[in-house]
């Protein structure tokens, strides 16, 4: 059986953004993508903060899977009680690789460095 429609979602975990353009943002295309695939989840760095707290809200509102990739560094915050969750290392930017290679699609809404460079390195592997 070929596994669900893995949709990462990454963006800023503090506050530099609008928070209701992002929620409107990820609303949409959550929705969308569920339309398309039916059977989706979304994979996001397992802290209920900033863009991933919001894409794990979509989805737990649209009936959607979660599940957390991180470092061992995520559980010192507040995390989402996502429905699977797997511990990459000890440092942030440890779980890139196996979170970029378990997701078939990444949605990035705004982000800082590391974002930026799961973005890059995403685009460059799926060409």
């Amino acid at each position: 059986m070929k596994h669900p429609y893995r949709i990462g979602v990454i963006g800023y975990s503090h506050n530099k953004f609008d928070a209701f353009e992002a929620i409107n943002i990820i609303y949409e295309a959550l929705k969308l993508r569920k339309a398309k695939y039916e059977n989706c989840e979304v994979v996001s760095g397992l802290t209920d903060l900033g863009i991933s707290g919001i894409a794990y809200q979509v989805a737990e509102k649209l009936n959607m899977r979660t599940i957390g990739i991180a470092c061992k560094k995520a559980e010192e915050h507040n995390c989402f009680p996502c429905d699977e969750v797997f511990i990459i290392g000890n440092e942030w930017g440890d779980e890139t690789y196996i979170f970029l290679n378990y997701i078939d699609e990444l949605i990035k809404v705004g982000g800082g460095q590391q974002s930026v460079s799961e973005f890059l390195a995403f685009d460059g592997q799926k060409e």
